[in-house]
């Protein structure tokens, strides 16, 4: 099979254990990113299997109906990015393992990370240090006896609350009714309301998926409800806050500090964000699941999907209707 793999911005999946897998295989790995339909129609012509890191490429129809040998595009998890009714129209498999049950612990750690990173203003301070200058920000604070709101008690936001009992923090949740019987089950308490939530966090952590209902969840009254001392911690979608509502809030001091792992638009290049600019904003390039562990799974299942459309026997095809005669 001819096989491309989108936006590898790290150069890493052919250095991957798992690589082994498609040896027998043509495989053109891309390590930058575009959306340009014509860019990508020309660099896919040939390609026979698709394989996606996750959201970072949208796959529409008019990108699809230029793609002739197409068969499958193979990926994990959700699939909003993909057109998948054009895909069953041009016989297109999609497979994709939603690896139910598992928790990204990948993206949980590195909230944690971005947590302390912030509370403790670590990349300004290693940037002033290696500026010349000692202790030049206004002084942290400390987590324990501090109370971590949890908006989201899902997989990922379970393990986040778990690291915060851990440093001795006081877990509040909130989400849907299910969830927040799971956070009970655990022995955390549940806020009175969703505005509660806001107002008394000291840190807020947002884990919940980005859907039409969720879109903008997030408000500028919200934000405005925080502490002045506190943190608002994005590792899920920027989609998830009203659009501009974060910087506004970080500028008028409600939240004082954020903590942002996720972009409207994604790559940000040339620093062309306006959090990239506030000295009270640590951010990380959507680097939540991009950790070697969590790739060798995701990479893994993404090539035994592909042997196993190769071997005749599709998996985890999402679009069933593609395989009818």
């Amino acid at each position: 099979m001819n096989i491309a793999v989108l936006d590898d911005y790290q150069d890493t999946i052919r250095t991957l254990a798992c690589f082994g897998k498609v040896a027998g295989h043509h495989v053109t790995i891309w390590t930058d990113h575009t959306k340009d339909i014509d860019a990508l129609a020309a660099r896919l012509k040939d390609t026979e299997a698709l394989a996606l890191i996750r959201e970072r490429t949208p796959i529409r129809a008019p990108l699809l109906e230029r793609l002739d040998r197409l068969r499958l595009i193979s990926q994990m998890s959700v699939y909003p990015h993909i057109d998948v009714e054009a895909c069953t129209r041009r016989g297109v498999i999609v497979s994709s393992s939603l690896a139910p049950g598992r928790p990204s612990y990948a993206t949980a750690e590195l909230t944690w990370g971005l947590i302390l990173a912030a509370v403790r203003r670590i990349p300004q301070e290693m940037a002033a240090l290696r500026a010349g200058t000692w202790q030049a920000y206004p002084v942290g604070t400390g987590l324990r006896g501090k109370r971590l709101g949890i908006y989201g008690y899902g997989r990922i936001g379970g393990v986040v609350a778990g690291y915060g009992r851990a440093f001795g923090m006081q877990v509040l949740a909130w989400g849907r009714e299910g969830s927040l019987g799971r956070a009970r089950e655990d022995g955390h308490a549940v806020a009175a309301s969703r505005e509660v939530l806001f107002a008394e966090s000291d840190v807020l952590s947002l884990h919940v998926r980005l859907l039409e209902a969720t879109r903008g969840m997030v408000t500028a009254a919200d934000l405005g409800r925080m502490k002045p001392t506190a943190l608002l911690v994005n590792t899920s979608r920027a989609g998830l806050i009203a659009p501009g509502a974060l910087e506004a809030a970080l500028g008028a001091g409600r939240p004082g500090l954020a903590a942002v792992d996720v972009f409207e638009d994604e790559p940000v290049l040339g620093a062309r964000h306006p959090l990239l600019a506030m000295d009270n904003v640590v951010s990380t390039p959507h680097l939540g699941y991009v950790e070697r562990d969590q790739l060798e799974i995701m990479f893994g299942t993404i090539f035994d999907q592909m042997l196993a459309y190769a071997g005749g026997t599709p998996i985890n095809v999402v679009n069933p209707d593609v395989l009818r005669p």
